[in-house]
């Protein structure tokens, strides 16, 4: 049998305390093979819950020795993310790491961890509205702005309303194949048919560009290949990070982080279409830390590999040219040129 230990801190949101039950309950409900204990753990300090529904008061069975034999440790987030987490938290998930516990963390839970270290050095995701915030204080993180849920060897993070039920159905699929979290999923929920090409166009708007950051566009273009930072950005356009942040969602529709990473992706595209130099070096001189951090985000906004990306322009017949080739890059319906209309707008 599989332990679950959630960690509940004051303020954690009641769904995120509650999800974990009811996913690998159900699962437990629907298919024998999947046994699981899911414990409710009280850090120091517990009294309610948070936003965003009401505030319940609660208790916990379990302290924080609950952790010590669990296979799972999940960290919801909770109300004062920024503040230093209660005193023998950090250590016992440290301790859990150290030992080879799988450690989840959702929302602003991804801060506790961070808070721990254990994330330096690894990607991860936290809510949007927090992921600016993240990089700023941690910036040893590598920092996904559009990750769902992120694995990175055995932490996960997970963002949105919604991250705590994607981990436990990641975490069940890992235990019990996806057919398993597949079927559990469809137990629990009734699929919302929203206009995706409303959320689309939302998400990838094109705003026409100002003179202000456009040298900042330029900097950042030129330089994909080295580790920048939100920090480096600011610094570049000669403003604090809260107001770089605001232009470039009122001149892009993206922050600064999404923007640079759909430049990386374009100039992966092109070297890809352009060149016949390997995917790790495409990776690098795109600016991905990894070759499998390249792949994740490329499968992520364009639904194929690099490989296959090269492969299908390849059988296209197009011809390849020198990693400075000036052949435009290739655009994906998912990754739109936020520059596209004001070359429109030139004609």
């Amino acid at each position: 049998m599989s332990v679950i230990a959630v960690l509940a801190l004051d303020g954690a949101p009641g769904h995120q305390l509650t999800t974990p039950g009811l996913v690998f309950g159900t699962a437990c409900r629907e298919h024998p093979e999947a046994e699981y204990e899911v414990r409710l753990c009280a850090a120091p300090g517990l009294r309610a819950t948070g936003a965003p529904a009401p505030a319940l008061r609660i208790g916990a069975p379990h302290g924080l020795d609950g952790l010590a034999d669990a296979d799972v440790v999940l960290v919801p987030g909770r109300a004062g993310h920024r503040d230093a987490p209660p005193p023998g938290v950090l250590a016992a998930l440290r301790a859990a790491a150290d030992r080879g516990c799988r450690v989840a963390a959702v929302g602003t839970g991804t801060f506790t961890l961070a808070a721990a270290g254990l994330l330096d050095g690894r990607r991860a995701t936290t809510g949007w509205r927090h992921v600016e915030e993240l990089a700023e204080l941690h910036p040893r993180i590598d920092v996904d702005p559009l990750g769902a849920v992120v694995e990175d060897g055995p932490f996960l993070t997970a963002a949105g309303i919604y991250g705590g039920l994607d981990v436990c159905l990641h975490v069940l699929g890992r235990d019990h194949g996806r057919r398993v979290a597949g079927e559990t999923s469809r137990e629990l929920l009734t699929p919302l048919h929203a206009d995706a090409d409303s959320v689309r166009e939302e998400i990838d708007r094109e705003v026409a560009e100002s003179a202000g950051i456009e040298p900042t566009l330029r900097w950042m273009e030129a330089e994909l290949h080295l580790p920048l930072t939100l920090p480096d950005i600011a610094t570049h356009a000669r403003t604090s990070i809260s107001s770089l942040t605001r232009r470039f969602r009122a001149h892009t529709g993206l922050s600064p982080l999404q923007y640079l990473l759909r430049a990386r992706l374009q100039e992966a595209q092109r070297l890809l279409r352009t060149t016949d130099i390997p995917v790790e070096r495409v990776a690098a001189l795109a600016g991905f830390t990894s070759p499998a951090a390249l792949r994740h985000h490329f499968r992520a906004l364009t639904g194929t590999t690099p490989s296959a990306c090269r492969r299908a322009h390849r059988i296209s017949g197009e011809n390849l040219s020198s990693p400075d080739g000036t052949n435009a890059p290739f655009q994906s319906s998912a990754m739109p040129n936020p520059r596209a209309r004001d070359r429109s707008n030139s004609r």
